[in-house]
């Protein structure tokens, strides 16, 4: 059996006391404001005006999204947007129908449509056929005109692919591969109902490798049922073994009342408080522990990846996909549920792939609600995103770009981060906030201070915990 690592490991770590004052629920904050805040005011109609303002004025590349939302079987921690089959044949007109959205956009959109990232997420979009997605990537690139170095990835079942498989991504472009594990240990892998080997990851990883993927994510969850720190650290050692190039580590959120498939999970089973803290820093002292730098949140990366580079550079961004190298960029999202941004707007499509065939066929697109920033949004938009990525606000910065004087129109948040304060987690300068070493472990915890939306405390239940 493997040692459990100490917490403190690394300097920089928390201890568990004060891990576990912070482990209250909060947005991860992929955007802000957050699309829980998305209203059924904005439509297809307000978008049809963003891209006429973009048609008239390109501004940079794009970034892509496709959600395809079939899988064939349930893993019972899951709160993506799916449709459990095992009815291939339901993946030849969902291509039809991201084809016709496509069409929709393509006069919208003008002739520069330049892309520089395509990202292609579930469900699991490995459940498409060869042939499907042979359909998919042309029309993608006949309605998008993707740069040379542009990142493109999916993510990929190790249950349901194989060598031959991912030769054929290699094949079709694609240049990035996140691979879904969660956790290596059977008794977790039983109680959460998705079984698969070690040794089945490590060879398709090695052969991915082979094939000239750039890089090669995993991602993990801690907070599953029957996991204790001893079982998670055997996973945390196996992960190191198989050193991807980056790490994505989330906290499981147990909210049954709104995700079906998580009434299977018995939550007597899951991990307490107490153990759900010493699994996250016995995660997180084992990557550091193994020269994975910390990158922010839930992402680690090696030092050579992009993103740990990017971190180090003061460049790194932070989009629907989570942490990015990506400028920041206006994304077009695909698919049912796929969210997307056009200026100073996110949309989101149908949620139902009914609702959403029925707007394809009607010839609309498929907007089903959205949001466009005020200038408070806009301003605590920067705020968040610079503590998430960079760990510091810088005033002057700020008070350049909005016009307002910080220390006057934030004076109750940073009142509110003198507890963070105290703990050492941010400290508090004249002409900035910064986040500490430590502070990186609960990040969102600083940037919820400013998000105005949570300054009642209400719907905090839709989240995941900090810790």
């Amino acid at each position: 059996m493997a040692a459990v690592l100490p917490i403190r490991i690394h300097a920089d770590v928390p201890p568990e006391a004060l891990l576990r004052r912070i482990a209250s629920a909060g947005p991860r904050y992929t955007s802000y404001p957050t699309a829980d805040r998305f209203s059924a005011d904005f439509g297809a109609a307000e978008l049809e005006g963003l891209l006429a303002a973009r048609r008239a004025s390109p501004g940079g590349p794009l970034s892509v999204y496709v959600h395809v939302p079939f899988c064939e079987s349930v893993c019972y921690y899951c709160a993506c947007n799916k449709i459990v089959t095992r009815h291939h044949e339901a993946g030849a007109p969902y291509v039809a129908a991201l084809e016709a959205e496509m069409a929709l956009l393509d006069s919208r959109l003008g002739e520069r449509r330049t892309a520089s990232q395509l990202h292609f997420g579930g469900g699991t979009p490995t459940f498409l056929s060869d042939a499907e997605l042979d359909r998919l990537m042309a029309s993608l690139r006949h309605t998008f005109a993707f740069t040379p170095d542009a990142e493109i990835s999916i993510e990929v079942d190790p249950r349901t692919v194989d060598a031959e498989r991912l030769a054929h991504l290699r094949r079709l472009g694609f240049n990035r591969l996140s691979f879904g594990v969660q956790d290596f240990d059977e008794d977790v892998q039983r109680a959460v109902h998705r079984i698969q080997s070690f040794e089945s990851v490590r060879d398709l990883m090695g052969r991915a490798r082979a094939l000239g993927f750039a890089s090669l994510n995993c991602d993990l969850i801690y907070g599953l049922p029957r996991q204790t720190p001893e079982s998670f650290a055997r996973t945390v050692d196996r992960m190191g073994e198989l050193r991807p190039d980056r790490i994505a580590l989330y906290g499981y959120a147990h909210l049954p009342e709104r995700f079906k498939p998580q009434r299977r999970i018995h939550a007597e089973e899951l991990p307490p408080s107490a153990d759900r803290v010493r699994l996250l820093g016995v995660a997180m002292a084992g990557f550091l522990g193994r020269g994975y730098e910390y990158i922010g949140m839930d992402h680690f990366a090696l030092p050579d990846d992009p993103l740990a580079i990017a971190k180090r550079g003061g460049q790194l961004h932070r989009n629907f996909q989570g942490y990015s190298t990506q400028p920041d960029c206006d994304l077009v999202g695909l698919g049912v549920s796929s969210i997307g941004r056009i200026g100073n707007c996110y949309y989101q499509n149908a949620k139902t792939l009914p609702e959403y065939e029925e707007a394809i066929a009607a010839g609309r697109l498929p907007v089903v609600r959205g949001l466009a920033l005020d200038a408070d949004d806009l301003l605590r938009r920067d705020i968040i995103m610079d503590l998430m990525c960079h760990g510091r606000v810088d005033f002057q910065r700020i008070e350049r770009t909005h016009g307002v004087r910080i220390r006057e129109a934030m004076q109750p948040e940073l009142t509110r981060l003198a507890p963070l304060v105290a703990d050492g987690f941010v400290r508090l300068h004249e002409d900035a906030v910064e986040v500490t070493p430590s502070g990186w472990y609960v990040v969102r915890a600083a940037a919820m201070v400013f998000d105005m939306y949570l300054q009642t405390g209400a719907g905090r239940d839709r989240f995941s915990r900090v810790v």
